[in-house]
């Protein structure tokens, strides 16, 4: 169970962001948070990230990993490219 509500974990996810999104940015990439909900940061994969086959991997081992040892090992990140917006759930906390 996370600890932390959704609205608490988008103010640290977006404090944390820029740090992480260097790596993105180094392979002309963009990153852009979409929201949270229960525990689950949505990012947006922009750039040459999209429709890349390495995304999943730039989510799950440089993106999801560093927020875990900065906000909570259970956080679990999606990424969603452009355009499948309506693939996120209708109840996203969002600033």
């Amino acid at each position: 169970m996370m600890p932390f509500s959704d609205e608490d974990l988008y103010i640290a996810v977006k404090n944390y962001l820029p740090k992480i999104e260097e790596y993105v940015k180094s392979h002309q990439g963009t990153m852009k948070l979409l929201g949270v909900k229960n525990g689950v940061i949505y990012i947006e994969l922009g750039g040459t990230c999209n429709g890349c086959s390495m995304s999943t991997m730039t989510t799950k081992m440089v993106v999801q990993r560093k927020l875990r040892e900065l906000i909570h090992p259970e956080l679990v990140v999606e990424s969603i490219f452009p355009g499948q917006e309506d693939s996120l759930p209708k109840d996203l906390y969002r600033a």
